[in-house]
């Protein structure tokens, strides 16, 4: 087991070489992150300018083409950041939820969800708080909660699983690689404040964690364990059995409040309940699929009546079945 401590305080005091003997460091680590901020990226910025442009030639004058019409205004985002106990917060952009911890050293923030939102509340937290980000976490590699990093980057270290980290490389995501990295467990330090991230194993992807604030008994799970809602969609990047183990163990967990990657707050019994839901529903699509049933027949039967009042049923349940039938289909082997 790889289970890891880190206190802001002294990696900021660590010297490079330092950094990198301490395993803190990997070789797609961007320098920015590590060393003095100011002087290196200025460099950098010098060095990534792109040649100065010749003027074009000049061409004969063309007539003014007809502007196109306007595109029709998306609606503002909505965004807020409530507490949700003690010195946790919930920070809410639109359908996503991220969490923040607020110390006296400084705030750690999970998933910056994009470039927009991460800007709007690092403003925010300065104004609200007088504080700036310094550590960022990330809950998996998905590009709808984790891009938008770089807004913090002159302040904050940015840490994730080590599959995440990957994944985030070979995906090209849109937000920094991390530069901690673990395999089990690693507790963060900051103001005399705690906070535990744990690999539970695979469900909706390879490389999910849970964020455990103790003191305040909140733990924060995303995408993996909806409260009182059906799973996205046709269960993309996910690994059906491990996700049940991985429910198991959350279920074991010491915590009262669980703050989802989406929706509304619950608690423990919202992961038993959505444990129920996937064993049932794996339950129902292996008979079938055993006698014989097509996907389509299996779609149509297993309706799971029991959850229609949850969210995203009417969007969802038919593509939840349809995707629990093919992942069945491919990991048993009939007569």
């Amino acid at each position: 087991m790889n289970t890891s401590f880190f206190n802001y305080s002294r990696i900021l005091k660590l010297s490079g070489a330092a950094l990198m003997a301490a395993g803190i460091l990997s070789l797609h680590h961007s320098p920015v992150m590590a060393f003095g901020h100011d002087k290196l990226k200025e460099s950098l910025e010098q060095l990534t300018q792109p040649p100065p442009q010749q003027a074009p030639a000049t061409q004969p004058a063309q007539a003014t083409p007809t502007p196109a019409p306007a595109p029709s205004q998306r609606p503002a985002p909505k965004r807020s950041i409530t507490n949700i106990a003690g010195n946790v917060y919930q920070f809410k952009n639109n359908f996503h939820n991220s969490v923040l911890m607020v110390t006296p050293d400084g705030i750690i923030f999970v998933d910056p969800i994009n470039n927009d939102a991460s800007t709007w509340l690092k403003a925010e937290v300065k104004r609200r708080f007088n504080q700036t980000v310094k550590y960022v976490v990330y809950s998996h590699d998905h590009a709808d909660h984790i891009s938008g990093g770089e807004v913090f980057a002159d302040t904050a270290i940015f840490v994730a699983h080590e599959r995440a980290k990957r994944d985030i490389i070979d995906e090209k995501r849109a937000t920094p690689v991390p530069d901690i990295t673990f395999t089990d467990k690693l507790t963060l330090e900051l103001g005399g404040k705690v906070v535990n991230l744990n690999y539970v194993g695979r469900n909706h992807s390879d490389n999910s964690i849970v964020i455990s604030f103790p003191a305040e008994r909140v733990l924060h799970a995303v995408d993996f364990i909806p409260v009182k809602s059906v799973a996205f969609r046709d269960l993309p990047d996910s690994f059906i059995d491990e996700w049940v183990d991985s429910l198991k163990t959350v279920e074991a967990m010491d915590f009262d409040i669980l703050s989802p990657g989406h929706g509304g707050l619950g608690t423990k019994s919202d992961v038993r309940a959505f444990r129920g839901y996937f064993e049932e529903m794996r339950s129902a699509v292996t008979e079938m699929a055993r006698a014989g049933k097509s996907a389509d027949e299996v779609v149509a039967a297993v309706t799971m009546d029991k959850y229609k009042s949850w969210g995203g049923y009417g969007s969802f349940i038919k593509a939840n079945v349809r995707a629990m039938y093919e992942r069945v289909q491919a990991n048993r082997r009939g007569n």
